[in-house]
């Protein structure tokens, strides 16, 4: 075997994603020591998630920080993994690497199998066999499907996904709890809802809208815009994951959302005013693999984690809009 080369705080896979960069740039720049990865793949721009990585590098070299290293690895390659943790000890692993879109699994299933089941799998297996005893996993409000009690809260029974990424989402979990019971690993399953912000995914609805009214294009809003999400924006998610990597419950599943259910078209109208341009819209029906309504109980999250989110939707759109002038016009 070979010498351990450091034990680090934490290991974050998908560092190059929008949540896990996020993620991995407060933890750095409180002074945690990370290892990041990421496969890099083209499910969409690869420069913006080179870019999310030279942000981490830039802040790294501005503390002079020895903490930090990011390699480009796969979750699909179980060698690889174990190669990872032969060569390096972790504290804790934050699981945020995963094959994302809801509307995308339904043209292409195999691959939410293979990044999201196959990828954890590894990475669970390889906890178990280098006694990694902590695990935060990324999950999804997806997972709670055509439920309609609303708001959802994590004891709602989640056996109505619709569609292969949400189901491969509750597949995880139900991992999650397997190792858990089996080897005695911690776990927080932390369910995000529609997260937003600041180096968010160009294939996410702000993104495409805020593009789209600013070129003069038409945007597309399904369920002709009557859609209701708990939208959440990116640094009140990254408060709560933070608090469930310090608060080490042996096994909970915890939500985090802003706790408020706003119609998509609100969202736009947000959007529009602060682009002081009025968007051309194409009133659609729903789609396949979407949910009509989602609304976060976060009531457990207030209690575990201290979770108090902290961005209202004008705020939060506010700033993206202004990180989307700065980077793409």
């Amino acid at each position: 075997m070979k010498m351990k080369q450091k034990k680090w705080d934490v290991l974050i896979t998908g560092a190059a994603g929008f949540i896990g960069n996020n993620l991995a740039y407060e933890l750095l720049r409180q002074g945690k020591s990370i290892l990041c990865i990421d496969n890099f793949n083209e499910y969409y721009d690869l420069n913006l998630k080179r870019l999310r990585k030279e942000r981490l590098i830039l802040l790294s070299q501005k503390n002079k920080s020895s903490n930090f290293y990011f390699e480009k690895l796969d979750l699909r390659n179980k060698q690889e993994v174990f190669s990872l943790f032969e060569e390096h000890e972790f504290e804790t692993v934050c699981h945020l690497a995963a094959q994302a879109g809801v509307r995308y699994s339904i043209e292409y299933p195999q691959t939410y199998i293979d990044n999201n089941i196959t990828g954890t799998i590894n990475l669970l297996e390889a906890c178990k066999e280098y006694n990694v005893k902590d695990f935060v996993f990324s999950s999804t409000s997806s997972v709670y499907g055509l439920n309609t009690n609303m708001p959802f809260d994590e004891k709602t029974a989640i056996n109505s996904t619709i569609s292969t990424y949400s189901s491969s989402k509750m597949a995880c979990e139900l991992l999650c709890h397997t190792y858990n019971n089996l080897y005695g690993i911690k776990f927080r399953i932390l369910r995000f809802f529609t997260v937003y912000g600041p180096w968010g995914r160009p294939d996410m609805a702000l993104f495409l809208f805020t593009k789209a009214i600013m070129e003069g294009s038409s945007i597309s809003l399904f369920n002709r815009g009557q859609m209701k999400r708990d939208f959440t924006y990116i640094d009140d998610i990254v408060s709560g994951f933070i608090s469930a990597i310090e608060n080490k419950y042996p096994f909970e599943i915890i939500n985090l959302g802003s706790g408020k259910c706003i119609k998509l078209e609100t969202y736009v109208n947000t959007l529009e005013k602060k682009l002081g341009k009025s968007a051309e819209k194409i009133m659609l029906p729903m789609q396949p693999g979407d949910v009509e309504e989602t609304w976060a109980d976060i009531s457990k999250a207030k209690k575990l984690l201290n979770y108090k989110p902290q961005v209202e939707i004008n705020e939060g759109v506010s700033n993206f809009v202004d990180w989307y002038i700065e980077n793409y016009t």
